[in-house]
């Protein structure tokens, strides 16, 4: 019986660690992601281009505006859009919904400039990336303000993990 027991407690524990590892295909968007978001930081408008579906995104910008129709960004309309600044990147976390689709969200924080206006920017991010002809691209992106108040009244429920 107490050999049953720690083959038991060994198997569910080595069950539990594998549950913890990035799956392959949120290990290869956890890179993709890293590429993509450098080279927006860079203004690498080829590379982001590159990197969205080329059937189009769904987008929904934190400005407030209504969601975006489906759009095929070019590297010039990227160019175009005058964006820039010091943004962050925190707290991403990665979760295969399936096959061919991760689901990302983070927060992405700092200065954003467009043209010559600057401003602080924090906001929270969703995104889902798809396989696309063998490769992981963007395909939505959803960016909410995130002022840390608004309509919603913190309980204590929220930090309970």
């Amino acid at each position: 019986m107490k050999n049953l027991f720690m083959v038991n407690a060994l198997m569910f524990g080595f069950i539990q660690a594998i549950d913890a590892a990035p799956s392959k295909a949120e290990a290869e968007v956890a890179i993709a992601f890293e590429k993509y978001f450098d080279a927006r930081a860079n203004q690498n408008w080829d590379t982001v281009a590159a990197m969205e579906s080329a059937t189009g995104t769904y987008n929904s910008n934190s400005d407030g505006s209504f969601h975006k129709a489906l759009s095929k960004t070019t590297a010039a309309q990227w160019k175009a859009s005058g964006q820039a600044g010091a943004l962050n990147i925190y707290y991403p976390e990665f979760a295969e919904l399936s096959d061919d689709v991760v689901y990302v969200r983070f927060y992405y924080e700092g200065i954003a400039i467009n043209g010559s206006k600057s401003s602080d920017y924090r906001t929270k991010v969703t995104q889902n990336w798809i396989k696309e002809n063998g490769k992981w691209v963007v395909k939505t992106q959803h960016y909410s303000p995130a002022q840390f108040g608004g309509v919603h009244i913190t309980v204590a429920s929220d930090f309970e993990e």
